[in-house]
């Protein structure tokens, strides 16, 4: 059995994905923004029988993002797998540019700064307990990152956003999975499911085309199943492998991008 981080679990999809988990044996390691949430998640787990631990951060502010994954490293020397879940969607219709805690574009900071620092911060432990994983909820809504206007300060639009930051966490997670070629260490990026109902979806007032228990299957696959201990590098679509953006693969702009990752996050 599986020791298991999941950002977001709360609501949505991390929560299905909690309690999936807990009745298969495994031990979840649940993280959300709200303390009260997050206890009250983990007290339903563990009445089900689960065994579960919560871990409360924000991850609009990068402080608190490395202090979850030292929190984690040091509680679960064991863990075997990340599952980056946490997001920030497109946004009501209308609404304007938002900031992180830190001043960065929120979806930015959300979408693609705070997996990738939650994963650099969990990396030594898991290299030490491969073969490991981790899986990164991404979405087929990926457009090309402009790097003259790396966090959209012009023509804004949340739409965009998302779909730049999602652009930048697929590129990011091929670079990362080829940069650990023979550590054990298995990376993939995944589109669950095109908008299942879930807050985010909700909140764009977007009609919800399928169920979280749709979007779960590919997710649990690749943390916990055969899929995952099989790929790494891979975009999928569900538990069908599939091409992201063509720009993704592109190891200038991988580069590039891991560049200015390294300048907002330090190495």
């Amino acid at each position: 059995m599986a020791t298991i981080l999941i950002t977001g679990a709360t609501s949505g999809l991390g929560r299905y994905l909690a309690f999936e988990l807990a009745r298969g044996g495994h031990v979840v390691l649940a993280h959300g923004r709200d303390e009260k949430r997050t206890e009250a998640l983990v007290e339903e787990l563990r009445a089900a029988g689960g065994r579960a631990e919560a871990y409360v951060a924000d991850l609009a502010e990068l402080a608190q993002v490395r202090d979850l994954g030292a929190r984690v490293a040091a509680d679960h020397p064991e863990l075997d797998a990340l599952v980056n879940n946490a997001g920030v969607g497109t946004g009501a219709p209308g609404s304007g540019r938002e900031l992180s805690a830190d001043g960065h574009e929120l979806r930015f900071a959300v979408d693609l700064l705070a997996p990738v620092a939650l994963t650099r911060a969990l990396l030594p432990t898991l290299r030490d307990n491969a073969p490991s994983r981790v899986v990164n909820c991404g979405s087929l809504g990926q457009a090309p990152i402009d790097f003259d206007d790396l966090e959209l300060s012009t023509r804004y639009s949340g739409t965009e956003a998302y779909c730049r930051a999602k652009f930048g966490l697929a590129a990011h997670t091929f670079s990362l999975a080829r940069q650990l070629t023979g550590t054990g260490v298995h990376v993939n990026v995944i589109h669950p499911a095109t908008y299942m109902d879930t807050a985010m979806v909700r909140e764009a007032e977007v009609g919800p085309l399928n169920t979280v228990e749709d979007g779960a299957s590919g997710v649990l696959a690749l943390a916990v199943g055969e899929l995952g201990g099989e790929a790494t590098a891979g975009f999928f679509d569900g538990e069908q492998p599939t091409l992201a953006h063509a720009d993704t693969y592109d190891r200038e702009i991988q580069d590039r991008l891991d560049a200015e990752l390294d300048r907002i996050l330090g190495k």
